[in-house]
């Protein structure tokens, strides 16, 4: 039996990111995120999309989804761990954490 350690998620973390990943549209604005330049409109931003994140409003039009069922999504991915939000003045920006991803990766290779 293998002792976890500070860093590595347990079950529960490893659960939350397969039920974030479940709905195909949030497991497609993180795929999105991966490369934020490619998917989203640089031009229009008004933080740096690969250092801040993206603006939830440019995540919301791409989608064409009401904007409260936009941040219920990013909630979801940043409570499974996968992304970070950064304020900048009113806006909230998202950033797929890819440290975190590493671990949950590393974890699951460990779990099965």
């Amino acid at each position: 039996m293998t002792t976890r350690t500070e860093s590595q998620p347990d079950v529960e973390q490893l659960l939350d990111v397969f039920k974030a990943l479940a709905n195909p549209v949030r497991l497609q604005v993180l795929q999105w995120l991966r490369e934020p330049t490619r998917h989203f409109p640089v031009e229009r931003a008004i933080a740096d999309p690969v250092e801040v994140g993206v603006c939830v409003s440019h995540i919301q039009e791409k989608l064409g989804l009401a904007q409260s069922t936009v941040s219920a999504y990013m909630a979801s991915l940043q409570r499974a761990g996968l992304v970070r939000a950064t304020r900048v003045g009113k806006w909230t920006h998202y950033k797929r954490d890819e440290a975190r991803i590493a671990e949950f990766v590393a974890a699951l290779g460990h779990a099965l």
